[in-house]
């Protein structure tokens, strides 16, 4: 039995990673960002595709699986328009809003037998995931939605998500959970080299941390793991933090603990004033390789041309939009224990 990926809205290849780490073929991502390009085919064995998915044929991707393959779809599209981060705006003029009607689309030219979607828990809510869903089964589907507590799977974060699967053979069901008991910062990042704010490692240049002022110096030695803003003393507060509309934000300015789960690595997890993203012991925002690492992707991938300079907020941009690895692993094993269920050795259900 063949089984094969192309993955769509890829990124720097979180969810590639994944499949290829269980064993499924990727043929290729596509993603509109260059600066995905080198990230991905460096660390996949698999092509990059710089392309709009809006400018995408559904004969262009069916020439990319190779013959007798069963096809596997996979993507996770733009979640920015249907995040928390969004503090409630309406983001429908977004143009990113409508990118899983694209995935829609494209599911609808291929037919692949297999679907998979990864997204943020929100998108539930509105309409267009409902429309996505209901042309999946009109097509014929059997599809599945699931609720994911990731860090049940090794992912050392606070991290819930969503995760689809439609597939002409049947139901896909989740594998149950992998870690009865979560994996820590401590355990993800304690063993990398002591580096200052605005330094990077000699022997790694994504180890490297933003620069803070004298005053964010201050804040940080005052903060202590698991604490806020609220224990500073009252001439480090930020000013808009005294006033009714910033108390309601405690996790911002904050050291994360050691023993604990980090929270969600955003895009701007690199700057201590951005979230709970001060490095529990050290006196400094988080470095990109702790981030990247955080997210589970091996030490050794690689996110930048080494003859490149490091560009803190690009590389934290593919870092905080990627799929975590060991979710992408977590997704690929659902497929194969389904593919290995329901499909013989010739592919036939």
């Amino acid at each position: 039995m063949r089984a094969s990926v192309i993955d769509l809205f890829c990124g720097a290849g979180g969810l590639t990673h994944g499949f290829i780490k269980e064993g499924i073929r990727v043929n290729a991502g596509i993603d509109l960002n260059p600066a995905c390009e080198y990230p991905y085919e460096h660390n996949n064995r698999a092509d990059f595709i710089l392309k709009d998915i809006r400018d995408v044929a559904g004969n262009e991707i069916g020439q990319l699986y190779p013959d007798g393959d069963i096809k596997i779809l996979a993507g996770c599209a733009p979640c920015q328009p249907f995040s928390n981060y969004t503090n409630g705006q309406d983001r429908r003029e977004d143009e990113k809003w409508g990118l899983l009607y694209e995935f829609s689309r494209l599911v609808s030219e291929l037919s692949p037998e297999i679907v998979t979607m990864e997204n943020v828990l929100q998108l539930a809510k509105h309409d267009v995931f409902a429309d996505f869903k209901a042309s999946l089964e009109t097509l014929g589907y059997h599809v599945t939605v699931s609720e994911v507590e990731c860090s049940q799977y090794g992912v050392p974060q606070s991290r819930r998500r969503l995760v689809l699967f439609g597939s002409l053979f049947g139901e896909i069901e989740l594998i149950p959970p992998t870690h009865r008991s979560p994996r820590t910062v401590r355990a993800t990042i304690e063993k990398l080299p002591e580096i200052l704010a605005g330094h990077a490692c000699p022997n790694d240049s994504l180890h490297r941390s933003s620069r803070l002022s004298e005053r964010n110096l201050e804040r940080i030695h005052a903060s202590r793991p698991g604490g806020t803003w609220r224990d500073w003393d009252e001439s480090l507060v930020a000013k808009c933090h005294k006033k009714k509309t910033g108390k309601s934000y405690p996790g911002v300015y904050a050291r994360m603990e050691w023993d604990q789960l980090s929270p969600t690595i955003t895009t701007q997890f690199f700057g201590f004033g951005n979230g709970r993203f001060g490095h529990p012991q050290q006196n400094r925002a988080l470095s990109l390789r702790e981030g990247a690492m955080l997210q589970t992707f091996p030490k050794y991938y690689e996110f930048v041309n080494p003859d490149e300079s490091v560009m803190m907020k690009n590389i934290g941009r593919l870092i905080g939009n990627a799929v975590p690895v060991r979710l992408g692993r977590v997704v690929a094993r659902s497929i194969v224990k389904h593919l290995e269920n329901e499909v013989d050795s010739a592919g036939r259900p």
